[in-house]
């Protein structure tokens, strides 16, 4: 079949992306052709080579909101790897060719699940060196709340003692790895099975949350990252000493104990991520330093998208899941 020039012209015009009409289960998503974007005054455009899953994703597709009001149809996704295909006005950090990774404009949707991104040209930074897209991909979200949490709120020291929910979930094991980079005593909740990976990556002290009670054998801790909340609230609050930090990744509701808090003397405080090249820079050096790792637990590509978000609910995954875009 011959292409023609129309063809060739539509094809130049248009894209593959996944999207959805409504609100609901994995169900809803599916693959569409939409008109690609173009890069305004200070953007560039990105040709997606893998976009990362992140729970933030499958919280937006069954509510059609996270945090910020989202109404379907729109492309889901956050975390971006890809390669600069033009660059707007102005723009001088980039070139066409530019391998680049990140998290443009979270807490709005990046629509990464998509064939390209066009977005502010200083929410992405070089690719680090030594991994591929899809490694790259799972890095921005996950990476810039454990690295905005541990080094930007809760100014980790070395020696200092510091306690991680869900260590072998997404943010959890580069949390681990960056406390370790700071040189903290780190320890992280997780289940049994995990915690030749977790000791693998720095983890000093490991508990399996099915069979003992964190609250009962951990003191004397600085920080706690959670990213649980809910009962975890309370129970993280007796870990901490007088003048710790409990950093919650889920807003602080009604249920967070603010008296207990108080009376214990700890800091307490709810953090949303935000894009951030200076930080996506210093995760690459420790990327390229061999300091940080990236686990990748499983690998879709983009048309089984459904899946992927299925597999994330099951709240079981290791690390990051990720989708392939383009080959």
């Amino acid at each position: 079949m011959t292409m023609t020039l129309a063809d060739t012209d539509r094809a130049l015009a248009t894209m593959r992306a996944v999207s959805q009409d409504r609100p609901g289960a994995p169900d809803v998503l599916k693959v569409i052709e939409t008109t690609r974007p173009q890069p305004g005054w200070g953007e560039i455009l990105v040709r997606v080579h893998a976009a990362g899953v992140n729970p933030a994703d499958w919280k937006t597709r069954e509510r059609g909101a996270f945090p910020i009001g989202a109404k379907p149809p729109f492309i889901l996704g956050f975390d971006v790897s890809g390669v600069v295909e033009e660059i707007g006005e102005g723009v001088t950090l980039f070139r066409p060719g530019d391998k680049v990774f990140g998290m443009p404009r979270f807490p709005h949707l990046a629509g990464a699940y998509a064939e390209y991104v066009a977005a502010p040209a200083r929410h992405f930074a070089p690719h680090p060196q030594g991994v591929d897209h899809v490694q790259a991909a799972a890095l921005p979200l996950a990476s810039l709340t454990a690295w905005q949490a541990l080094v930007d709120t809760a100014r980790v020291r070395p020696g200092q003692r510091v306690l991680i929910h869900a260590a072998a979930g997404g943010v959890g094991h580069l949390a681990v790895q960056i406390a370790k980079a700071r040189g903290a005593h780190v320890i992280g909740t997780a289940g049994a099975a995990k915690h030749d990976l977790l000791r693998s990556l720095g983890a000093d002290e490991l508990i399996d949350y099915r069979t003992r009670d964190f609250a009962e054998v951990v003191r004397d801790v600085d920080v706690v990252i959670d990213s649980i909340a809910g009962p975890y609230w309370a129970r993280s609050l007796r870990t901490l000493r007088p003048g710790g930090t409990l950093i919650s990744l889920l807003p602080l509701d009604d249920t967070f104990p603010h008296e207990e808090a108080e009376a214990a003397g700890v800091r307490t405080m709810f953090m949303l991520v935000e894009p951030d090249q200076a930080g996506l820079r210093e995760i690459s050096a420790l990327v390229e330093d061999g300091r940080l790792r990236v686990i990748a637990d499983a690998v879709f590509p983009l048309e089984e998208a459904a899946a992927a978000h299925t597999l994330g609910e099951t709240g079981h995954s290791t690390g990051k899941i990720v989708l392939t875009v383009t080959p």
